[in-house]
């Protein structure tokens, strides 16, 4: 009896660390998307005030 309850009790760290790498991948993707995002909203930027500036409709 007591083998069963320490083996389901050392099983709770791994799965701790295996949802918390997770998470962090997770993290990882979304700063990566923000990044790409901000690129993106800089070069139109860019191109709006190049537009304005120029005077092109």
């Amino acid at each position: 009896m007591m083998s069963t309850g320490s083996s389901i009790f050392s099983i709770w760290p791994m799965l701790f660390f295996i949802i918390n790498g997770l998470f962090m991948l997770l993290g990882l993707y979304a700063l990566y998307l923000l990044i790409k995002l901000m690129i993106r909203a800089i070069t139109a930027l860019e191109i709006y005030i190049d537009e304005k500036r120029n005077r092109r409709l």
